[in-house]
């Protein structure tokens, strides 16, 4: 075992003395090590009850012979995050979750990993860290909050986001948000649609990296508790049967994953996760192959925010594993890789059965032909953009108007509810990228004041920046090269017409070649922070067409 570096022989007599000291007997330390990472905190509300999942998995390292220690990392909460200047900080996060995981796995000779986590950044910095390890590894999350209920309808954060705009348009009181304010977000868990966080806890699953129901079962739930204990015993198999990250996360259970994001219309910010998870487990993932999963990819499931359903529903429609099931049908995964439960996909899945066919459709009653995400080139992001098409309504599929050009988020979010928006318009946001922000913000906050507004059918919104999971509409992003880095969005200017197809995957600017370099001639890009950790991250960031990963100059 790896740990016996750190408890065997004479010369490690210091080093058990100090497990000694935190109250291990010589019999646990006996016992293979399992390392329990744990971003519980009282900030987050995907994580404030992590405690007593981390506390599970550690009942259930024990009952299979296994001594746990647990440790910590960072959270950030992207909601409360959103719409200022923090919201530089949870991408580059990302990459301090999965440096903290390494450090502390290797500074204490873990025998293998538990991953506790929940929210956005915090699900694939874990797993980046599992991939670039490959100890044996198993990832459980805190699962998804509870829908809020308003007015008789379900609704969630994106619902409370959204009355920002409408209370600005007239179509909602004070009073009505305030009450709203209070029904969102009713509990606990990682927020209730498919936004980013339960997109990617739905993709560990669906990588192989968690067990069954990891993406789905609510956060209240005592199965999610036995999910937890169940992981924990896992763990002991995995590592006495050998199986590490890289037997999991191989090229075939990427391309699954992928899959079941376009089944699903997950968040565009998988994107750049699977991206940055796969380079860390050696494995190439270019944006071709999101692109071509997606257009062979039916649309099977709507949920938040593109429609009516919540993760509780897919959970009562058969979870993951349902929708995996129908995909295997069509032979549009495959079954014979392996997962954490030390079974093959087709085995985890074998007895599943979509259970409530209003949430889970079959491939028969697909709600549309092509996957959910869609992968956009042209002259104005040649190197790629990504929207999720799911969201977007019928009539803004194909769309071209007029640029309104704004360097920040701040500047669009105020001319959008100052009214100054018209229908037709392209709102261009730029300098959001990862260098450009630095940090490659997530823009929840245009998107839902142009959807409260009633604007969502007419109005297309465009970043080098990314869009959060909850949003819906004409909302692209991840615009590639980046305007810090000189792309074409750099260039553009109020009155540009562009050009949006998504079915052709076309995005364009009406602007010639020449035109551009002329327009290029004395352009220099901002700098916006010159010290701390988000000028080391801008130095080493790369674009979001390859999961904006940090790399040594």
């Amino acid at each position: 075992m790896i740990s016996d570096q750190v408890k065997r022989g004479v010369q490690r007599a210091p080093h058990r003395s100090l497990f000694h000291a935190l109250g291990y007997t010589p019999e646990e330390l006996d016992q293979p090590i399992i390392g329990v990472a744990n971003s519980q905190n009282e900030i987050v509300p995907g994580h404030v009850h992590l405690d007593r999942v981390a506390e599970a998995v550690k009942a259930g390292v024990r009952s299979a012979g296994g001594t746990p220690l647990e440790f910590s990392t960072i959270a950030i909460c992207d909601g409360i995050a959103m719409g200022h200047a923090g919201m530089r900080y949870p991408l580059p996060s990302r990459e301090l979750i999965a440096d903290s995981v390494e450090a502390m796995a290797l500074a204490h000779s873990f025998d293998a990993l538990v991953l506790v986590t929940n929210c956005d950044k915090i699900t694939p910095g874990m797993l980046m860290a599992a991939a670039r390890l490959n100890l044996p590894a198993i990832m459980v999350s805190g699962g998804p909050m509870l829908a809020g209920r308003f007015e008789g309808k379900d609704v969630d954060l994106s619902t409370i986001f959204e009355a920002v705009g409408r209370l600005e348009a007239g179509l909602m009181t004070e009073e009505d948000l305030a009450e709203l304010e209070l029904a969102a977000c009713p509990g606990y868990g990682s927020c209730a649609g498919l936004f980013t966080a339960n997109t990617m806890n739905c993709l560990a699953e669906a990588l192989g990296m968690a067990l069954p129901g990891n993406g789905t079962i609510p956060a209240v739930s005592a199965a999610r508790i036995r999910l937890a204990k169940r992981a924990g015993i896992k763990i002991m198999e995995l590592l006495e049967r050998g199986i590490r990250p890289s037997d999991i996360l191989t090229k075939e259970a990427f391309a699954n994953a992928i899959a079941v994001d376009m089944a699903l219309g997950g968040s565009t910010n998988a994107v750049l996760h699977l991206m940055a998870i796969a380079h860390e487990a050696g494995v190439a993932l270019p944006l071709e192959i999101f692109d071509e999963i997606g257009r062979r990819t039916p649309y099977l499931a709507s949920m938040s925010p593109a429609g009516p359903f919540h993760l509780q529903d897919l959970d009562e429609a058969g979870g993951i594993p349902a929708v995996m099931r129908e995909l295997s049908r069509g032979e549009l995964i495959n079954p014979s890789v392996l997962t954490a439960t030390g079974e093959t996909v087709g085995e985890n899945i074998a007895q599943a059965a979509i259970r409530r066919p209003e949430v889970i459709k079959t491939l028969e009653e697909s709600l549309r032909a092509e996957g959910g995400i869609a992968i956009l080139r042209g002259n104005l992001a040649p190197d790629g953009a990504v929207v999720k098409s799911a969201a977007v309504a019928e009539k803004m599929l194909v769309h071209q108007g007029p640029a309104r050009v704004f360097e920040s988020e701040e500047e669009a979010v105020e001319a959008i509810l100052g009214g100054e928006i018209e229908r037709g318009d392209v709102v261009v946001i730029r300098y959001e990228g990862p260098k450009g922000g630095p940090g490659m913000r997530e823009m929840l906050m245009p998107t839902s004041s142009v959807a409260g507004m009633g604007l969502d059918e007419d109005v297309a919104l465009l970043t080098d920046g990314r869009f959060s999971g909850a949003t819906r509409g004409a909302a692209i992003g991840h615009i590639s090269p980046e305007a810090a880095e000189g792309g074409p969005i750099a260039l553009l200017r109020d009155g540009d017409v562009v050009e949006i197809d998504i079915p052709a995957r076309r995005l364009e600017v009406r602007l010639s070649a020449e035109e551009m370099e002329r327009r290029r001639e004395g352009w220099q890009p901002p700098t916006r922070v010159t010290k701390g950790y988000l000028a080391r991250y801008a130095a080493m960031v790369t674009s979001s067409s390859t999961g904006a990963i940090l790399q040594v100059r």
